[in-house]
Parts: structure tokens; C-alpha cells; sequence
């Protein structure tokens, strides 16, 4: 059995899984305030590629400070009108808000018994909600924890098309300093995602 198939059948690399996609989920929301830099400068990587990026995400969250994070956040998302980046599945599948990617994935957070939280008033499929809802998947926040085939599918449909691209953008965004290392983050680990659902399909 190949080691990225066994990976998803262990119980801790399912948590640590878990984890990424939540933290990811936590620092895509909002803008990071300082408990949350705080934790993530205290955060350390291995030699991997996504070790690396981790590590090179702790050294910008120890030198960052909340009010200009907060400020780089509102440039990269928000701004006037709208922000450097548009981080929703619908515009980057389409090229436009609230398209048919945000009605299937209604569809299936339906069937998989996941709701907008009432606080929440962005459109579901926005990036940081997408990473909240894999976290949730693996790890059955809202009941037994989901099989990989069906995390596959989710995140074959949901993830998989347009994540990547978005955090390469995020990573090299004129206006990104911490989140060009959340971005850098994003990517190395949907790729590693990605190789793993497409090997643990063959096992």
C-alpha cells in the first residue's frame, strides 16, 4: 500500500491534516490579529517544500504587526469596491460571483449536512470556508468523520479546480507580505492533496 494512501488511513495525519485546513480556513477569514500571529510565529516545518513554506510563514507572522496585517488583508480582499483578489470558487471557475459552482456546492453541503454559520454572510464558496468545511470533513466535526472517497469527491469538485491557482495568486499578490506566505502555505498544500486523493485511488 503506497505511503500517501496510508497517510489518509492514520488516524494523527488525519488530525494534522485537519489541522492546515482549519488553520488556513482561520487565517483566510479575517485578518489575523496578534494571539493568532502570535501562534502562528511559533509554528515550525520540516526540510519538505511544505515544511519550508510553513517556516518561512513563521518568521513573516514573528515580524508582523495587527494593524498593518489588518490593512494588507483589507487591500488583498476587500478594498474600495473590491480587493486585489477575489477568493471565491464562482469567479475563478467562471469568472463570475454566485455562478453554478456556489449551487453545487450548496448542493452538496446539503447532503453532507454542513450550513453557513448564521455570523457568516460571505457566499459559501469562498476560499476560507472551503478550507474549514475539509477540516470539518476529515476529522467529523458535525459527525463521523467523512471516508476519503467521499473527501475525494468534495474536494475534486470543490478544491481541486481553482485553489491552487488562487494561492499562487495570494502568493505573489502586489499587496501581500504575510499572505504571500499563507499563500505560498495554500499551495504546497493542495498539491500534496491532490497527489495523495489521486494515489489513495488506486489503492
Amino acid at each position: 500500500m503506497n505511503t500517501a494512501a496510508q497517510a489518509f488511513a492514520t488516524d494523527p495525519e488525519d488530525r494534522l491534516r485537519a489541522d492546515l485546513y482549519n488553520f488556513l480556513g482561520l487565517i483566510l477569514a479575517r485578518p489575523a490579529d496578534g494571539m493568532l500571529l502570535s501562534q502562528t510565529a511559533a509554528l515550525s516545518g520540516d526540510k519538505t517544500p511544505l515544511g519550508q513554506a510553513i517556516t518561512a510563514l513563521a518568521t513573516a507572522a514573528g515580524k508582523a504587526k495587527a494593524g498593518k496585517v489588518e490593512k494588507e488583508y483589507n487591500d488583498l480582499f476587500i478594498g474600495l469596491g473590491r480587493g486585489e483578489l477575489l477568493p471565491y470558487a464562482s469567479y475563478y471557475m467562471t469568472g463570475f460571483l454566485n455562478e453554478k459552482p456556489l449551487a453545487s456546492l450548496r448542493r452538496d453541503m446539503s447532503s453532507l449536512g454542513l450550513s453557513r454559520s448564521e455570523t457568516v454572510f460571505e457566499p459559501e464558496d469562498n476560499i476560507a470556508s472551503l478550507m474549514e468545511m475539509m477540516g470539518a470533513l476529515i476529522v467529523g466535526r458535525f459527525g463521523p468523520p467523512t471516508p476519503i472517497q467521499q473527501q475525494k469527491t468534495f474536494f475534486n469538485a470543490h478544491i481541486a479546480p481553482w485553489a491552487g491557482h488562487f494561492f499562487e495568486d495570494l502568493e505573489t499578490a502586489e499587496n501581500a507580505d504575510l499572505y504571500g506566505a499563507v499563500g505560498r502555505v495554500g499551495r504546497e498544500f493542495v498539491e500534496i492533496e491532490r497527489n495523495a486523493f489521486r494515489m489513495a485511488a488506486v489503492h
